[in-house]
């Protein structure tokens, strides 16, 4: 893990070394341990001037050879990378002939591209942003792994290109201005987050995952796809065995055995987040299969509300495979984390799940370098309660949920977000919704009736379009797949892999996800639905293939979710707060929204006629963010507070 940059300048106005310096310096928190550059000097007319700029979190060869930018066999090939390659060993023992000069993954990926030159990605398993300078033919490569769990924004400018790990480090160029993308309001509240490949800012792009992009001396760029998630067909064969419920149980722990094994390898202490959900239980259960020592894990409670507390689960399995197992208990300071959340992020990002992993990865940063997290396991194995009411919907007549729709109105107001009462009154007011609709609808923050008494202006932009492209392409498939391939190509990349990244490389934490490793993508996505979502039962083969490992409490608790109680502190800690932000003089999103509307907002929270929590978050996290676009987006906020009630670590 690491943090990188760069510029092309391709009309010789800009100094590289001072450009690259200040790019470089804003993601020293993605790299303590190390920084350097390099610069290539334009030497003509037709051969732009670069700089590459690092910072280095050690991981794998930790001596001063794993430096980047590193150079290939010659000095005309360059590279910076962030993330790791977990086959990089293999890869190494296939080209033995180059010449080696360090033990590092990064060294292999040179060696590949001086193999297969423009197809050297197809080879590289792992999570990866990078980016190679090829000085003889004088063309830049971007590249980003094909989860996305890496990030990677460029800028193409009147002159030059930039790249980077994160949008600050492109923001302190004095030849970026940022302006707001005039589409973004619309695709925020909906979603919490812009989609890729957009950003926040006019003019910054996202990579899209498993893409190659060549930008070339000339100024032209061109981006194509090197993998495609599996979309198997309604009327395709499937194998012989596919539906034996124990050859598919036995491939499955074959996979996650491969998985969780080729992320173990580090140089630097290792451990594993623990919720006590099945995902981070499965891992916990074979690292500590797998590893001579006890496994270091971590897990991490909120004294507020135990509606949201799993430390009791975590426990039990810490317990069960006697794991190092660390528990904090802690009560953030939110209002002093928010703004600290939106210097990570460089634009409103909506899901507070961003608090607990920001705490949870400051500390076990004390302990560990890596740690491995749950993260894909529901996108890969059904594990949302919207993907089975998906499929409910379209096994009865539309009048049956006209009338659930009726009766739900009398239901009394949810208590909470987490509510079994919200969740029904939830359903019913979509379900009789068409198809999109009624998905979108499900994971809005808010609906497009919503935002049309919220917004002030208007906006032409389509928030439905992310999720309508993603259903035609997968329109073959059964709607199981169609709704797991969104999730992944949507939510898990532009929300779920977001939040870890930031989150974690806030405090140069590592985080590896065995449940996006590529060859269980491809198998587990061919899987028949039935082995996925039985009745009510979600994840059912998940369950199946490691009923002997996990204790029944884990195998049958409902999912609870990684998130922090938003409706109390709203009503709480967070209320002056919240209505001092958001309607005192100084607010700066009554220049977008109707005040009257979140006057409205704030009283029915306040007085619990609903619970508010989320939106009232998402409204805060812009409010903070335009004012930090007033006064210097990059300006680095003050540290940020939080109380650790208790900090209890045994060894099970």
């Amino acid at each position: 893990m690491c943090g990188i940059c760069g510029i092309v300048d391709f009309a010789g106005n800009i100094d590289l070394r001072d450009a690259i310096t200040r790019m470089t310096a804003m993601l020293i928190h993605r790299g303590p341990d190390d920084s350097d550059m390099r610069i290539f000097q334009s030497t003509s007319a037709v051969s732009p001037g670069v700089a590459l700029g690092h910072r280095r979190l050690s991981i794998i060869d930790l001596s001063s050879a794993g430096r980047q930018p590193m150079s290939g066999r010659t000095d005309d090939t360059s590279i910076v990378f962030n993330g790791e390659i977990y086959n990089f060993a293999q890869k190494k023992a296939e080209y033995p002939d180059y010449p080696y000069r360090s033990h590092s993954d990064t060294e292999v990926i040179l060696a590949l591209y001086d193999k297969y030159e423009d197809r050297f990605v197809e080879h590289l398993d792992g999570m990866f942003a990078l980016a190679l300078w090829d000085n003889r033919r004088r063309r830049l490569i971007l590249a980003r792994d094909r989860a996305g769990k890496k990030p990677l924004f460029y800028y193409q400018g009147p002159g030059f290109f930039a790249f980077a790990s994160e949008m600050k480090s492109l923001l302190s160029l004095k030849e970026i201005t940022p302006r707001i993308r005039p589409t973004a309001l619309p695709l925020y509240f909906t979603f919490g987050y812009i989609p890729t490949p957009d950003t926040f800012y006019e003019g910054i792009q996202k990579l899209k995952p498993a893409s190659v992009m060549s930008v070339e001396a000339d100024a032209s760029a061109s981006i194509r796809s090197f993998w495609e998630y599996p979309l198997p067909w309604e009327n395709e064969s499937l194998p012989p065995d596919a539906t034996n419920i124990n050859a598919q149980a036995t491939a499955l722990r074959e996979h996650m055995r491969q998985a969780v094994a080729s992320r173990m390898i580090a140089d630097v202490p290792l451990g594993a987040f623990l919720s006590g959900g099945i995902d981070s239980s499965i891992i916990v259960g074979i690292m500590s299969q797998l590893s001579p020592s006890p496994v270091s894990t971590f897990s991490i409670g909120f004294e507020d509300d135990l509606t949201y507390d799993e430390t009791a689960y975590a426990k039990l399995i810490a317990s069960r495979f006697r794991t190092r197992h660390t528990e904090f208990r802690v009560r953030p300071n939110a209002i002093e984390l928010l703004e600290k959340l939106i210097w990570h992020y460089d634009e409103p990002f909506g899901d507070s799940s961003a608090i607990p992993t920001y705490v949870v990865s400051e500390l076990a940063r004390k302990h560990v370098t890596v740690v491995l997290s749950g993260d894909g396991g529901d996108e890969l194995f059904a594990g949302y309660e919207r993907f089975a009411a998906a499929l409910w919907t379209e096994r009865f007549p539309r009048k049956f949920f006209v009338a659930g729709q009726f009766l739900s109105r009398y239901l009394p107001a949810p208590g909470h977000a987490k509510s079994r009462r919200r969740r029904i009154k939830r359903f019913f007011e979509k379900a009789a919704l068409p198809r999109l609709e009624r998905y979108l609808e499900w994971n809005s923050f808010f609906t497009d009736s919503e935002m049309d008494s919220l917004l002030l202006n208007k906006s032409t932009a389509d928030p439905s379009l992310s999720f309508r492209r993603c259903l035609d392409e997968a329109s073959g498939c059964s709607l199981l797949k169609q709704i797991l391939y969104l999730n992944f190509k949507t939510y898990l990349l532009d929300d779920l892999l977001v939040k870890t990244d930031r989150m974690s490389m806030a405090h140069g934490l590592e985080v590896r996800c065995p449940f996006l490793d590529t060859r269980l993508i491809d198998w587990a996505a061919r899987l028949p639905d039935a082995l996925k979502i039985r009745g009510a039962r979600l994840k059912w083969i998940l369950k199946y293939a490691y009923r002997d490992l996990l204790p029944r409490e884990i195998l049958t608790r409902s999912k609870m979710g990684f998130g922090v109680p938003l409706g109390h502190w709203m009503r709480h800690d967070l209320s002056e707060f919240s209505q001092d932000m958001l309607l005192g003089s100084s607010a700066r999103i009554l220049d977008m929204v109707d005040r009257a509307v979140v006057e409205k907002i704030l009283s029915a929270h306040r007085e619990k006629l609903e619970d508010y929590g989320y939106k009232i978050w998402a409204m805060l996290c812009l409010e903070l963010w335009l004012r930090k676009m007033t006064r210097g987006i990059i300006a680095v906020p003050a540290s940020v507070g939080f109380e650790p009630l208790s900090v209890r670590t045994m060894n099970s």
